[in-house]
């Protein structure tokens, strides 16, 4: 027997649920297809909201160990793992209540099973059920991924859900990856009191963002006291009967080992397609094993669309948000703006942190579009020095001669909280000029941002006066 839906979504976790809770403004035949461990999604369960928790713990015990600098005297300041964890068990807890609930109203009709397609049509699910639907919304989220490294598996090394729930605190531990979660694990797990050795094999951690904010992080981790290593070439990994593990690399011409008491990969993800059947519902992949959408996340069979890790191009939550909700307003043919990544928002949760919003000057020089950008150290600023927050820059990028604001990039304290005022901004298109306009508080961490803008509209006064207003 065959039950049909007017709309089915296999994952429940962010794309997942927002396709959902959408599609059901259209219809209430609705169905999710979760076969997880636990209900949430991976952020909730083990992701951003965890790892969060986690970080933000070790930054106020980072503090407490500074505090001399404060003209504090906190004495013992240490970490109590039971305490950490339960503190970060509670959290998830609350922030799940309200997804779960919602998945197991009467909203949706909920299948806690596996799914794949045995047609263009239909599901099967594991216990040999068999579901049709008028749309499909694929939402699986992606899988640790395990590299072809001799020594390297599942038994032998800490995944970040391993690391998310240690109840002690490891003496050492071997990284193997520099890319955000690697980055941001690894300094907490320093902070904590854990003797860290991190190896990148690209020339750089972060490579992903430009070099400025790349070299900051990078020097705060050494100033830490994390054992960093980058452009290297891994060759072997081995374990002793005593349970440590030493990891054989190349760096330059030199051949290092490293041991420590625990190996944690994070070494990347990717998607989850494998089990879906997407062959037999004609669902095609790009090259990097996303599954190919359009700008409406439709999938090469009309019928299913695709979002969150599984569909790219980014594991960004309030990506996976939007492309739920416009891929259930495309499929009941609702007006709807197709999505665009030209000016995406990033936030690394390091200290310092690292966020950008909008174009890069490369990604502009490649559209021929002019460019002009401006930078400005916390060093020289007058709040994050009595914060003792001196790591990092803002930087904004502006369209010459207009000034309109394209791009802005920021290292340093609270990076993912400042980033918003220019991300608003180049969301509106507003110029220099514009925010020149408004008041930037003093003293604040936030009015770092008028110097550049200030240097941008000096620019284009000297070189384009007829584009640069009367009163400036």
């Amino acid at each position: 027997m065959k039950t049909h839906f007017d709309y089915i979504v296999i994952g429940g976790g962010s794309a997942g649920y927002s396709a959902a809770r959408t599609a059901r403004e259209y219809t209430d035949k609705v169905a999710i297809i979760d076969n997880s461990d636990e209900l949430g999604g991976l952020c909730i369960r083990k992701g951003c909201m965890p790892s969060k928790t986690v970080i933000y713990s070790a930054e106020v015990l980072h503090h407490a160990q500074k505090a001399d600098k404060f003209g504090l005297t906190i004495p013992g300041a240490s970490v109590d793992m039971p305490a950490l964890l339960q503190r970060k068990r509670t959290m998830v807890e609350d922030f799940a209540e309200y997804r779960v609930k919602s998945l197991e109203s009467n909203t949706f009709t909920l299948f806690r099973n596996r799914a794949e397609f045995i047609n263009e049509t239909t599901l099967r699910l594991d216990d040999g059920t068999k579901l049709t639907a008028d749309f499909f919304m694929i939402s699986t989220g992606s899988a640790v991924n395990w590299p072809n490294i001799n020594g390297l598996g599942p038994e032998q090394a800490l995944t970040s859900d391993e690391i998310l729930e240690l109840d002690f605190l490891p003496e050492s531990i071997i990284v193997l990856g520099g890319g955000i979660v690697a980055s941001e694990l690894a300094q907490y797990l320093n902070r904590i009191g854990t003797r860290v050795t991190m190896i990148q094999r690209s020339d750089r951690i972060l490579k992903e963002f430009d070099s400025h904010a790349s070299d900051v992080v990078e020097k705060a981790f050494r100033d830490e006291g994390i054992d960093l290593y980058t452009g290297t070439r891994l060759r072997r990994i081995t374990h002793s009967e005593s349970g440590s593990v030493c990891v054989d690399f190349d760096h330059g011409s030199e051949m290092i080992t490293v041991e420590a008491g625990h190996l944690f990969n994070a070494l990347g993800r990717h998607p989850n397609t494998s089990s879906l059947g997407l062959e037999a519902a004609g669902v095609k992949l790009r090259p990097s094993g996303h599954i190919q959408c359009n700008e409406f996340m439709q999938t090469s069979n009309p019928r299913i669309y695709a979002a969150g890790d599984v569909a790219g191009p980014d594991e960004i939550v309030h990506i996976a948000v939007k492309q739920g909700m416009v891929a259930a307003k495309h499929a009941y043919q609702q007006k709807v703006r197709a999505l665009s990544y030209d000016f995406p928002l990033y936030v690394i949760f390091t200290d310092p942190q690292v966020a950008f919003s909008g174009m890069s000057e490369g990604h502009l020089r490649s559209r021929h579009i002019p460019s002009f950008s401006a930078s400005y150290s916390f060093d020289d600023h007058g709040k994050s020095i009595l914060m003792e927050a001196n790591y990092g820059h803002v930087r904004v990028i502006a369209e010459m001669p207009t000034g309109r604001i394209m791009g802005a990039e920021c290292v340093g304290k609270d990076a993912g909280e400042l980033i918003h005022a220019l991300n608003v901004a180049i969301g509106l298109k507003a110029t220099v000029f514009d925010l020149l306009q408004i008041d930037w508080y003093h003293p604040t961490l936030s009015e770092i941002w008028e110097y550049p803008l200030e240097e941008i509209a000096d620019r284009i006064k000297a070189d384009h006066p007829d584009h640069t207003p009367d009163w400036y």
